[in-house]
């Protein structure tokens, strides 16, 4: 476990769904995310300060490639800051796994000050929705009880790819987490829990679920529409989350998207 004493507030970037393709000229429904992710970058640069860490919450490929990662890699090492990667539905987690053996990347815990972070794989090879299997379960119940154990620990963020909360579109009802309930049924057993930030479904909420904040952040490329039935895609910009835990608990947290440049997107899509 990574454990750090640092500034207060802790200073998080939250990346997610980057989709990214082995290739630069790769597009999803005509969006190259590869320059999406190069603008929010930009804009990350731009506005955010001294950074702790950066939290990449999954599809960081969208062809699961060697070549995808590496992308990610150079690119997220312009922040200059340690980051964490965990994989989505579209990611390889063993391709993962292998190329970031080196930088900790790979390491699911992190203590910042009195905050815990606990970063869990929701990802099923095949598959577009998630699951926490009995062994990640298991590793969160036992860092749970630990952090509840533990004097120094006062707070703890869950961090995942897949939405614990069914989607707010008809089209997500079966691509999100397959066991949420179960997953809540455990972290509210944990009083220092008091947030869980995810990504999967590209787009910016904020909400208590029983008694827990609830953070979903938008893809750094393409958007889907909520409250929808069939698949629609949102025409607001890519972005990311910055996230500011004091040493109270309190979290403050703020969405920011690319403001001054046009992407092309294929609105008319209606799936991918």
């Amino acid at each position: 476990m990574t454990v750090l004493t640092t500034q207060n507030p802790i200073n998080i970037i939250q990346l997610t769904d980057t989709h990214l393709y082995g290739t630069s000229v790769g597009t999803l429904l005509k969006m190259n995310t590869r320059h999406s992710l190069d603008q929010v970058i930009k804009i990350v640069k731009q506005q955010e300060g001294n950074v702790d860490l950066v939290l990449a919450t999954g599809d960081i490929a969208q062809d699961a490639s060697t070549e995808a990662y590496s992308i990610f890699l150079d690119v997220v090492s312009e922040l200059n800051t340690p980051f964490r990667w965990i994989p989505g539905n579209h990611d390889s987690a063993s391709i993962m796994t292998g190329m970031a053996e080196d930088t900790g990347a790979n390491n699911r815990l992190a203590q910042l000050n009195n905050w815990l972070l606990v970063l869990l794989d929701t990802s099923i090879e095949g598959e577009v929705h998630g699951r926490l299997d009995g062994k990640e379960l298991d590793f969160l119940e036992s860092n749970l009880q630990a952090a509840q154990d533990n004097d120094a620990v006062e707070h703890c963020l869950i961090v995942l790819h897949h939405n614990p909360i069914p989607g707010n579109a008809g089209w997500m009802k079966d691509i999100g987490l397959d066991n949420g309930m179960e997953f809540f049924d455990l972290i509210e057993r944990f009083g220092k829990v008091k947030c869980t930030l995810y990504g999967h479904i590209h787009q910016e909420l904020d909400f208590y679920h029983r008694g827990i904040r609830c953070l979903c952040t938008p893809s750094t490329c393409i958007q889907f529409k909520p409250h929808v039935t069939n698949f629609a895609l949102d025409k607001l910009n890519p972005g990311y989350r910055s996230l500011k835990l004091f040493e109270d608990g309190t979290v403050v947290t703020e969405v920011k998207r690319v403001t001054d440049h046009t992407f092309e997107v294929d609105y008319g899509s209606t799936g991918y």
